[in-house]
């Protein structure tokens, strides 16, 4: 496809075709420039090229693999709990949850799929066996896989009815004043920035957040949230609403330039709810990971 480029400011031809092609990842995007598949005016250029008015962009970006063809990986995963219905994960920080273009075979359903074989829930397609919810690609933390239809039905029931008991630990920036909070804000679709969520936008659904502050600091605060709602990127979303973006989320916030700060520090710590078959409650935590350790550490040494 050929894209007219009229602006009057100059913007990065990567960052343009992530907000304009918002099917494709940044990181797709850049190895198709590298690879000659996106052209300026006819000739090849790089991924921090600044577009001019009146520019003329040629994409030719590779057909996305066939979901068929999503094979199984021999890719390490944290298992925090196992049983003949649900396996619940310690999703690492970086990790995609399912394939998408620029991800193919690095996701947790390849390693699923090598873990687990054909003991995945089909509900949702080749694309996403046994995944009933899923978490951003930089947040860590826990998250449920169902084995069968009917955990799956179970779990995407319980989710519709919002009975399932999630908690999130996060490090955002700014001091919180009061100990508990409440966001209340409805989510939609960033109205520019298709990549992007956004608070009372047009069709935006409902979204309610509860924040609980666990420790201060002089230039951020520890909090915990619990979600009554499952929008995408609720929790990064809101907090930046309220002008305490998450610490290391380079969407909604501002990435510190400091090699004590690595990553984002937004964790899903635990998720319960009631299991289907055994009547008993499930109640599932996933420890910090390292680098989230060692910012809370670098906090409370030099109380940034």
């Amino acid at each position: 496809m050929k894209i007219r480029f009229e602006l009057e400011e100059s913007s990065r031809i990567d960052q343009y075709l992530k907000n304009t092609c918002p099917d494709y990842s940044r990181s797709l995007i850049q190895k198709e420039i590298k690879n000659g598949h996106i052209l300026v005016n006819g000739a090849a250029v790089k991924a921090n090229y600044l577009l001019k008015p009146g520019d003329e962009i040629t994409v030719e970006i590779s057909e996305p693999q066939p979901l068929d063809t999503v094979v199984p990986k021999d890719i390490a995963i944290d298992i925090l709990y196992e049983d003949d219905d649900f396996i619940f994960v310690n999703k690492p920080k970086g990790m995609v949850v399912h394939p998408a273009p620029g991800h193919y075979d690095d996701t947790l359903v390849n390693a699923l799929l090598y873990h687990a074989g054909e003991q995945l829930s089909g509900i949702n397609g080749v694309l996403r066996p046994g995944i009933v919810h899923r978490i951003d690609r930089d947040t860590t933390g826990v998250l449920v896989v169902c084995k069968n239809d009917q955990a799956h039905q179970y779990m995407a029931q319980l989710l519709a009815e919002h009975a399932i008991k999630r908690s999130y630990r996060a490090i955002v920036y700014g001091v919180i004043p009061e100990d508990d909070g409440t966001i209340e804000a409805p989510i939609g679709r960033h109205l520019t920035d298709r990549k992007k969520m956004a608070v009372h936008v047009r069709n935006a659904k409902p979204a309610v957040t509860h924040y609980h502050v666990l420790e201060r600091f002089q230039n951020f605060t520890y909090i915990e949230c619990h979600l009554e709602t499952g929008r995408t990127h609720q929790i990064r979303v809101h907090m930046a609403s309220i002008h305490h973006p998450v610490l290391g989320d380079e969407v909604y916030g501002k990435n510190p330039k400091n090699r004590h700060f690595e990553g984002q520090t937004l964790h899903a710590y635990t998720l319960g709810f009631r299991h289907f078959r055994t009547g008993e409650d499930l109640f599932i935590t996933a420890p910090l990971p390292a680098y989230f350790e060692e910012t809370l550490s670098h906090l409370r040494q030099h109380n940034l």
